[in-house]
């Protein structure tokens, strides 16, 4: 483990609230959670009911170098701060609506601080945008590898092909066509990519969920997120009451969805009042977690994992340093080996067997798939929360209470190196975006004077 990853994870660990310090917890034990970045470019070529940005932030122009230059010193500080390597998100705004030049530099800039970087967007941008994002003037790749993750639901507006639409099935063609884009490169150049899919669920498609889950599952996504909105951001977006739909309700949604449960208690990334992940794959349509919360091996199996290779980075280190890493552990605990081995037929009769997952596998049906539901707080608990937080008090009223613990536990970070702070997401669009935003209205209009 490098010695800050290690100093990284024991103050994270530190930091947390003793109610999700449980034994499936992965904050602090093998991530310090993700990282975003803020005021780079907030402004959207769509509109979304809810949306989480300020009234101020269609109001600035987007600016490449200011992007890059902020993008690097919030990576700088996340990198002092939480160790060599994280996942981290670019995130506006719009990220398309930067040149990509200056999309590929902000992405540089962030692998430069050891962050593995996804890109956020609507994913209403051509073939073309693409390629010229990812390659250089010569036409070699500039990367091995991109993330991006679209936002496609039926609540956003000025979609090209889908400007209102009526429901999420008729969103499918644009989501499917999305995939296509990096499959066409990768075919042409070799490209490789990670793929999440984002939706926001509201009232007005909480119905819609299964049957999205049910098409979109086998597009070529690695991920099916869902946000239930809250009351965060612009007020005159808020066109409904969002209380009636919970992550109970998405999640019955999702295994509605795909027929069978999905089980998340195995692994937990936060607070599961916030968060909820299954990770896993599928195979020919049935999905099969790593960890099944129902088996006693599986959960030995996680603990002993967290307790000797929790501070591993396995996607960021070279093959060749990843397996001396992974050969020293083993010598020091040599009965992981039979403990991985067992784990892993396990997960294989699970999945349905060799026959199975070898016939998914030719058949292009074998492949990762995390499902999650990320639940945003409402503004009007989160800024009293946050206020407290500040003052080192801790509310006396039990709803502002909970918001302070959530925030305490949050998995998603954004960097202000000029107070020295790392403030989670809900505060970040509750209480920072406005004043915020309205700066960079006057730092970057959207008509230079």
């Amino acid at each position: 483990m490098h010695p800050e990853t290690a100093r990284a994870l024991a103050e994270r660990w530190a930091a947390l609230p003793e109610h999700v310090r449980t034994p499936a917890q992965t904050l602090g034990r093998h991530a310090v959670g993700c990282e975003g970045t803020h005021g780079v470019f907030p402004k959207c070529n769509l509109t979304c009911t809810p949306c989480y940005h300020s009234a101020d932030a269609n109001k600035v122009r987007v600016d490449g170098a200011h992007t890059v230059r902020e993008v690097g010193r919030q990576m700088a500080y996340l990198r002092e701060r939480r160790g060599p390597y994280a996942h981290a998100q670019l995130i506006g705004g719009e990220v398309s609506l930067l040149a990509p030049d200056d999309h590929a530099a902000a992405l540089q800039v962030m692998r430069d601080a050891g962050r593995s970087p996804m890109s956020m967007t609507h994913g209403d941008f051509d073939p073309d945008y693409l390629r010229a994002l990812v390659t250089g003037p010569d036409g070699a790749l500039r990367f091995d590898r991109v993330s991006f993750a679209a936002h496609v639901d039926s609540l956003m507006r000025g979609r090209r092909g889908a400007v209102r639409p009526r429901s999420e099935a008729e969103l499918n063609p644009f989501r499917a066509r999305f995939v296509q884009m990096f499959r066409d490169l990768r075919a042409e150049t070799g490209l490789r990519f990670y793929l999440a899919h984002n939706m926001t669920v509201t009232p007005a498609n909480v119905g819609q969920v299964a049957e999205t889950v049910r098409e979109v599952v086998g597009m070529g996504y690695s991920m099916m997120s869902f946000q239930p909105a809250a009351h965060i951001g612009d007020e005159r977006r808020w066109k409904e009451s969002y209380t009636a739909v919970d992550a109970d309700a998405v999640w019955a949604e999702l295994e509605k969805g795909l027929g069978q449960r999905i089980a998340h208690e195995g692994v937990e990334f936060g607070d599961p009042r916030c968060n909820r992940l299954a990770f896993g794959f599928l195979a020919g349509g049935r999905w099969t977690p790593f960890v099944d919360p129902d088996s006693a091996a599986d959960r030995a199996a996680r603990d002993r994992f967290f307790a000797h290779w929790g501070g591993l980075a396995f996607s960021a280190t070279p093959p060749v340093l990843l397996l001396l890493k992974v050969a020293r552990v083993l010598r020091h605990h040599p009965g992981d080996a039979v403990v991985a081995v067992r784990w892993a037929a396990r997960l294989v009769r699970r999945a349905g067997g060799v026959r199975h997952l070898v016939r998914a596998g030719r058949a292009g049906t074998l492949g990762l798939m995390t499902f999650e539901v990320h639940s945003f707080m409402d503004a009007a608990d989160v800024g009293p929360a946050w206020e407290l937080m500040q003052q080192g008090v801790e509310a006396d009223d039990p709803r502002i209470r909970a918001t302070q613990e959530r925030l305490a536990a949050c998995t998603y970070s954004m960097a202000h190196p000029e107070t020295g702070q790392l403030v989670p997401a809900c505060a970040q669009h509750s209480v920072l975006d406005p004043a915020e935003n309205a700066g960079l209205r006057r730092l970057l209009p959207l008509t230079p004077v």
